[in-house]
C-alpha cells in the first residue's frame, strides 16, 4: 500500500525540501492520489502534522500519515481516512528516525481535459494549499 511515490527522498540534496506525489486514499480529505507535497526533511514534528516516513517493515517504502501522538519509543501515526488502515493501528509505534519531515504544502495538478474558464479559475483557487496541523481533530485521533 504505497502513499509516496520513490521520487520522494532527499539523496544528500543541499536544502532541506523535498517533493513527493501521493499515491493511494489513506489521507483522504486531507490530500488525494496524484497530489504533490512539499516536505521539509529533518523538521521538528508536533502532534497533529502530516509527516512523511518510512514503512516499519518496508523501509523502502514512504508513506504520508498523520502523528497523532508521541509515545514512548516514537510516534504513533494515523491516516486522515479512518477506512483505508496502513497506519499505527497495524504496525505499531513508528521510531523517530524513521520519521523523516513534515508536509507543509500540498499542490493539486490540473486534471487532464478541464478546459472551461470556471474549472481554471477553480483550479487555480484550490490548486496550492498549506497543510496544516489539526489541532481540532487531537481528541478523534486519540480515541482510535
Amino acid at each position: 500500500m504505497p502513499e509516496l511515490s520513490q521520487d520522494a527522498e532527499r539523496a544528500g540534496a543541499p536544502l532541506p525540501f523535498g517533493v513527493a506525489e501521493v499515491t493511494g486514499p489513506s489521507m483522504v480529505p486531507t490530500l488525494y492520489h496524484g497530489d504533490r507535497l512539499l516536505v521539509h526533511y529533518g523538521a521538528r514534528i508536533k502532534p497533529g502534522d502530516v509527516v512523511v516516513l518510512r514503512h516499519p517493515f518496508q523501509q523502502d517504502l514512504l508513506v504520508v500519515k498523520r502523528a497523532a501522538e508521541r509515545r514512548e519509543g516514537g510516534w504513533w501515526v494515523l491516516g486522515d481516512n479512518t477506512y483505508a488502515g496502513g497506519d499505527s493501528t497495524d504496525y505499531g509505534v513508528v521510531p523517530d528516525d524513521l520519521v523523516l519531515g513534515r508536509v507543509r504544502l500540498r499542490y493539486r495538478p490540473r486534471r487532464p481535459g478541464r478546459r472551461s474558464p470556471l474549472a481554471l479559475v477553480g483550479w487555480v483557487l484550490s490548486a496550492v494549499r498549506p497543510v496544516f496541523s489539526a489541532r481540532s481533530a487531537s481528541r478523534r485521533l486519540r480515541a482510535r
